[in-house]
């Protein structure tokens, strides 16, 4: 007998429809998968003879012949060990076929028939969903991500003989309880608050600038500045995630398998901070599954590289093509894969090897041709991509000895949250959501400068020596200042103030 049961495989962060078609038949016996399975999907078939066999049902011993349509799409990892048991146990007639019809089905099974959690339910569903289906199983374990899609009935079960007498009307499952996202979001209390960081002001205000339009920023200090504290107090400012940014950001995480079950989806925006020995594969994504990397994870929240010379420069280097377009291509030989990759870029260094240039406290020891080399591994173009160069020095004693807290992230974060409303409402036909992404096209029209300012930008850019792209990020700051300010143009003290966060751009391009 010949059986169909639908399923779902996984695009990156998208899910496609799979047709399992199994046929029982006469001959020797012999089970065949067909279809680009993967090497897990080949051991598939191993599990789920246990799974059939220990949940109480019978396997044939007759020739089985599975198909995974479409076949010129490869199948990859275990999600598909459930459909395959449904299809074997439909086609030998221990389930109707009209009771799987209206069903898709996902899941792991392990030897004992119970269903173990999968990668990537959310995006499954929401395909699902997008072609028509209104009915779904998935493991109970990934309930908590299921909860949070409205349109579809689904079930979470925790075994393939539960899932069996379901199907069959022996035992009534409630369908997940949906979840408004509202559910998810609580008053978030951050471990890291600007109120615990001792001086630093105008790295301070630096940062909320950047938080405000979105921008890149470059911290330069010596050791022991505070630089990383402050990066880690940055997501406390940053602008409530919207509903979409919410699900596009828990499609990556729950691809990647990072998903905290317990949570189900991502509310806070995620802060990454690889270390300085990571590949460009683990970066940028890859690998022989094409997994989202750190700049994909770091979608809609903050990629933190600290050390930033350390970092290898062809690892640095793949970072120029997701800072410009907001996401990553992964291409290998048989597929395309693209992720999102819109990320706010933080990253710390130290001004010189010793880290003691321009210290008020400690006395630099680097020659002029040691920190000639130290800087060179930045190249130019991925700085020009930084919209903003501070830096940061030692704090005195009497900051740190004060009992007095400073100003709170939460004040902060309105002031955030005022200049992102003027910036939503400008781009609201336009697709962007901040000044950090602007196009030159939105430059010349949001960004019209007086006489005085042309004058300023003019002999900054003479006397700096900055490039065509340092000159458009010079512009989105000081319109993120104006906005803070509650301007509608840009004026000159907004100019000056953003030509000082490009302080760096003469070294570099020395």
């Amino acid at each position: 007998m010949l059986s169909k049961v639908k399923s779902f495989g996984l695009h990156g962060i998208d899910g496609f429809e799979v047709c399992i078609e199994t046929d029982i038949s006469n001959g020797l016996p012999a089970i065949e998968v067909l279809g680009l399975p993967d090497a897990v999907n080949r051991e598939s078939i191993k599990r789920v003879k246990s799974a059939v066999k220990n949940s109480g049902f019978y396997f044939s011993n007759r020739r089985i012949t599975v198909n995974m349509a479409p076949a010129d799409i490869k199948k990859e990892g275990p999600l598909y060990d459930l459909p395959i048991a449904i299809g074997i146990l439909t086609a030998t007639e221990q389930i109707p076929q009209d009771k799987v019809s209206d069903f898709v089905f996902v899941g792991e099974l392990s030897l004992d028939g119970n269903i173990r959690p999968v990668k990537g339910i959310m995006p499954v569903i929401i395909s699902a969903l997008a072609k028509g289906y209104k009915k779904i199983i998935v493991p109970k374990d990934n309930a908590q991500e299921a909860s949070f899609i409205d349109g579809i009935c689904a079930y979470g079960l925790s075994s393939l003989k539960e899932t069996v007498a379901f199907l069959c009307g022996s035992e009534t499952v409630e369908p997940i309880k949906i979840k408004p996202f509202s559910a998810a979001v609580v008053n978030t209390v951050y471990e890291n608050d600007f109120k615990y960081v001792k001086g630093q002001f105008t790295a301070k205000r630096a940062l909320e600038i950047a938080a405000a339009g979105g921008h890149n920023l470059l911290m330069i200090g010596p050791p022991g500045t505070g630089k990383t504290m402050l990066a880690k107090c940055l997501p406390s400012i940053l602008p409530d995630m919207s509903v979409g940014e919410v699900l596009e950001t828990t499609k990556i995480h729950s691809v990647a398998g990072i998903l905290n079950d317990s949570d189900g989806i991502v509310v806070t925006r995620p802060f990454r901070s690889p270390h300085h020995t990571v590949s460009s594969a683990a970066l940028t994504g890859g690998g022989s599954n094409a997994r989202p990397g750190e700049i994909s994870l770091a979608h809609n929240g903050v990629l933190f590289l600290d050390e930033l010379p350390e970092y290898p420069r062809n690892v640095l280097e793949t970072l120029r093509q997701p800072l410009e377009d907001g996401k990553i291509v992964i291409s290998r030989a048989a597929s395309k894969v693209e992720y999102p990759a819109d990320f706010m870029l933080v990253a710390s260094m130290n001004p010189c090897p010793c880290g003691n240039l321009g210290s008020q406290i400690k006395e630099c020891t680097c020659t002029s041709s040691q920190i000639a080399k130290y800087l060179s591994r930045l190249s130019g173009p991925l700085m020009d991509r930084i919209d903003m160069h501070i830096e940061v020095d030692n704090v005195t004693y009497s900051d740190i000895s004060s009992d007095a807290n400073a100003e709170c992230s939460a004040d902060i974060k309105k002031r955030v949250d005022k200049a992102r409303k003027i910036q939503i409402d400008r781009f609201a036909d336009c697709n962007i959501y901040s000044n950090g992404n602007m196009s030159s096209r939105l430059l010349k029209t949001y960004c019209k400068l007086d006489k005085e300012c042309n004058e300023m930008m003019e002999s900054a850019f003479e006397k700096l020596g900055f490039s065509a792209r340092g000159y458009s990020r010079i512009l989105k700051v000081a319109r993120t200042i104006a906005d803070l300010d509650e301007k509608e143009n840009i004026e000159l003290k907004h100019i000056a103030e953003a030509i000082q966060y490009r302080s760096l751009d003469r070294s570099v391009n020395e």
